[in-house]
């Protein structure tokens, strides 16, 4: 990613001049020929040298660094999508957004809950089932009230056997390295923070298929991809899988749609009317979502 001096020293600067001394808890002091903060202001805030602030503004510095990016944002009061502005400009990847954790918010919550005909769920980034609406649970099964990680979905994946027989077999090792890759990409995400090292050294530690895959670290998010599902009571389903992103950096919406012009789309208005019994039984079902 390349950096492009002219547009950050114009935002820069620009941000420089929004600010008033009052805002950043500095004097008035005597009166000013320029609106907003003396460079010499920002630089003492950010605890940096003015010189280089100075070639930062007048477009001739060398790339400054994600730590020198990060004193800049805090000393010149940036939110986070001027923050991420300032490092894109710089040529760096902007830090992970804020996270959800647990919570998810009013207006996800009612999405989720108005999508009736087609299954769907909320999933963490580590592979924590959130939430699912009525006809993801009479697919996959229903796993949310399952504390620590059994409700985590590569967990069960790899410690659960009965999980996989609600897929093909020759589609296995597939899925479990998609898993694999998928959780890589999270944990660098989230810089190994204290719960995603702790979910792989509990995976690594109970499933040595799990700990070979991880050996070869392979990256890939999942964003789309076609599964099937082996139901007991409609049989195959064949299914899209598409992850769409919500504001936080650690939830997405899960949607699984039948492909077009496929037979799939009346297998689901089939478990719709039958699911709840299905699952109402106690089988709280041996799938999850892959």
């Amino acid at each position: 990613m390349d950096m492009d001096r002219r547009e950050l020293a114009d935002f820069l600067r620009r941000s420089r001049e929004r600010l008033r001394p009052a805002d950043v808890g500095l004097p008035e002091g005597p009166r000013r020929r320029t609106p907003g903060l003396r460079r010499e202001e920002v630089t003492s805030l950010a605890g940096m040298s003015p010189d280089y602030y100075m070639r930062l503004e007048q477009a001739r510095s060398p790339q400054p660094s994600t730590q020198m990016l990060g004193a800049l944002a805090r000393a010149l009061r940036l939110n986070d999508d001027e923050r991420d502005h300032l490092y894109l400009l710089a040529g760096h990847r902007p830090p992970a957004g804020r996270q959800a954790g647990e919570a998810i918010s009013p207006a996800l919550r009612h999405l989720l809950d108005n999508v009736e005909h087609t299954p769907a769920q909320i999933i963490s980034d580590l592979g924590d089932l959130l939430a699912q609406n009525a006809l993801a649970q009479a697919l996959f099964g229903g796993v949310c009230t399952v504390s620590e990680h059994g409700r985590n979905i590569t967990w069960r994946w790899f410690t659960d056997p009965a999980v996989r027989s609600a897929y093909p077999v020759d589609e296995w090792d597939h899925y479990s390295r998609v898993h694999v890759a998928d959780l890589r990409s999270a944990v660098a995400r989230r810089s190994y923070d204290g719960p995603s090292t702790h979910l792989v050294r509990r995976l690594r530690d109970a499933s040595p298929e799990f700990a070979g895959l991880w050996e070869l670290h392979e990256v890939g998010v999942r964003r789309r991809s076609r599964m099937s599902v082996l139901h007991p009571v409609v049989g195959r389903v064949d299914l899209d899988l598409e992850r769409l992103l919500t504001p936080s950096e650690d939830q997405a919406l899960m949607i699984f749609t039948p492909p077009p012009g496929s037979p799939y789309a009346s297998q689901l208005d089939l478990l719709r009317v039958v699911g709840g019994e299905t699952f109402a039984t106690g089988d709280t079902g041996a799938t999850v979502a892959t």
